[in-house]
């Protein structure tokens, strides 16, 4: 059975400013990098954990997938996947980590 995939308001941000910023050379790769993501975050639902451990949080639930050049970062939860951020794939997910305090 499929998780069902939801996003947090800052990853909605993310995928918002992502396509911002790439719109200002290209909204045709804007809409195709924007349309990738959201197609591998579908699919995290029906396969959860294909997705790699995020390697400085060392924690099984917090999740990454690679896009293009972008980290799309999200939760297993008991009976659903929270997107809880999509971020350039050198920058670090320690944010991530303050919410599971």
């Amino acid at each position: 059975m499929d998780l069902k995939v939801s996003w947090s308001p800052e990853a909605t941000e993310d995928l918002q400013s992502i396509a911002e910023y790439i719109a200002r050379d290209s909204e045709f790769y804007a809409r195709a990098v924007v349309s990738e993501i959201l197609k591998i975050a579908r699919s995290t639902g029906s396969f959860p954990l294909i997705g790699r451990m995020v390697p400085e949080i060392e924690n099984e639930a917090i999740r990454e997938r690679f896009v293009y050049s972008y980290r799309l970062v999200y939760r297993v939860e008991k009976d659903a996947v929270l997107i809880t951020a999509v971020i350039h794939g050198k920058r670090l997910v320690e944010f991530v980590a303050d919410e599971d305090k």
